[in-house]
């Protein structure tokens, strides 16, 4: 006879898939207890959070207790954060200050987290070097066919971080090779391009903002960086709300919720009011019904619906430069953005309204005929941006068959391009229903 077919069957498997849905706890792996002593030495003590595994987010920390809005999440001691100060009172510390022109406060960051992480064992950063990402799935490190399956403009931002990064190791190479004197093995095979890129999206997508004094020895880029172990592993919401700041009475970094969560819950923080594509951008990961999330048209799509022969078309597009009118066009969960319908209206005026394009811009209702005809070409619009996304996820399940290497890396562009679909999808709704009222 077979077990766990009557009620305390069923809830124990209730009770089994709601501990997944919480978070599976990581407290008891070695690294962690390594990292939460190394943290206690320096002044650390936290029985509130605990990390965990969690559905959907992946690790992160959960909460021991319920949080009630004003509730203090973590208070991490100035001593636990890595900071240019921290560099300077290093090994590098000598060098850095005797180099000209000045290096960056970010080159100082990343050499730092290099020379740690080669260091290994004789690390006094170790604990939290091995809770570190190895890898990273920024737009950096995404590989140019996996960057050619990403919506405009993150495509283009992508190629252009790509470029930084790689000027940004080009011009630092005379610096780390500066530094030999420090290492028995040679700078160019530690200070790679490849170390580069990790710790350059170490501290892309890990720092805190920390504004510290300008220093002398750094050029003038502004050193605003802090890493700060445990609390890193706080994961995003867009749908909470905190308080983060440096506590000059405490000297400790503290972060205050003003939302509620319940015990066993992960506790999330807010990077900011961020759509999906600048939070590929900036962190390498996607937030599923991102409330902020938009899909942009380009220029290029907008004028595919327009005739080449109007003889004011050029007039039309240096009107909308002039007044900004070129970027920035959106499709949200709320349909076509006002600054996209506004674009449409002002390219759909006829000859006979064209003196009118003042009015556009104010939002005035010109005509009947030129309100049908924007409602018209938006749909078109996003009719073929449904197309143009569907066409891209079928290219990246083709390739997650072909090319297992890249599966991480297409996950994460297929999941972009699924939220993108469900905007486009509600978006095309709305104008049919707009469509239908008007009829």
């Amino acid at each position: 006879m077979k077990k766990s077919r009557g009620r305390t069957g069923r809830k124990r498997r209730r009770k089994h898939l709601q501990s997944f849905m919480d978070g599976v706890s990581c407290s008891h792996k070695l690294e962690y207890i390594k990292l939460k002593k190394w943290l206690k030495d320096r002044g650390f003590e936290d029985s509130n959070l605990r990390p965990a595994e969690f559905w959907g987010t992946g690790r992160g920390l959960m909460t021991t207790k319920a949080l009630q809005a004003g509730d203090l999440i973590i208070s991490l001691p100035e001593k636990c954060l890595l900071t240019t100060g921290t560099v300077l009172s290093s090994c590098l510390g000598e060098y850095i200050m005797k180099w000209k022109p000045p290096v960056s406060p970010l080159i100082a960051l990343c050499t730092f987290l290099i020379a740690e992480k080669h260091a290994g064992e004789k690390s006094l950063w170790k604990p939290y070097l091995d809770v570190l990402p190895k890898t990273y799935t920024c737009p950096v490190c995404l590989e140019r066919d996996v960057v050619s399956l990403l919506p405009e403009p993150l495509r283009k931002k992508a190629q252009e971080q790509r470029t930084t990064v790689q000027e940004l190791y080009m011009s630092s190479k005379a610096f780390f090779s500066s530094l030999q004197p420090l290492f028995a093995e040679n700078t160019g095979t530690i200070f790679n391009y490849s170390a580069l890129e990790w710790a350059w999206c170490t501290i892309n997508t890990r720092t805190i903002y920390m504004k510290h004094s300008q220093r002398e020895c750094f050029s003038l880029e502004p050193d605003v960086y802090a890493l700060a172990p445990y609390l890193d592993l706080l994961n995003h919401s867009p749908n909470v709300q905190v308080k983060a700041a440096f506590n000059e009475q405490t000297r400790s970094y503290e972060i205050r919720t003003n939302s509620q969560c319940k015990k066993n819950e992960e506790v999330f923080i807010c990077y900011g009011p961020h759509d999906n594509q600048r939070l590929v951008l900036e962190y390498g990961f996607v937030v599923m019904d991102n409330p902020h999330s938009t899909v942009y048209v380009s220029s290029d799509i907008l004028l595919k619906y327009f005739p080449p022969l109007d003889k004011q078309r050029n007039t039309k597009l240096s009107i909308l430069k002039d007044h900004d009118f070129l970027e920035n066009l959106t499709f949200g969960w709320d349909g076509p953005s006002w600054r996209l319908l506004t674009a449409l209206k002002l390219l759909s005026l006829g000859a006979d309204e064209f003196t009118c394009w003042r009015r556009t811009l104010l939002g005035d209702v010109i005509s009947a005929r030129n309100e049908q005809q924007t409602l018209n070409i938006t749909a078109k619009i996003c009719h073929f941006l449904i197309q143009e996304t569907q066409n891209v996820l079928l290219q990246i399940s083709q390739l997650k068959r072909n090319k297992e290497n890249l599966k991480k890396h297409l996950a994460l562009v297929e999941a972009l391009r699924l939220e993108d679909l469900k905007i486009l999808q509600k978006s095309a709704e709305i104008l049919c229903n707009l469509n239908m009222a008007k009829t």
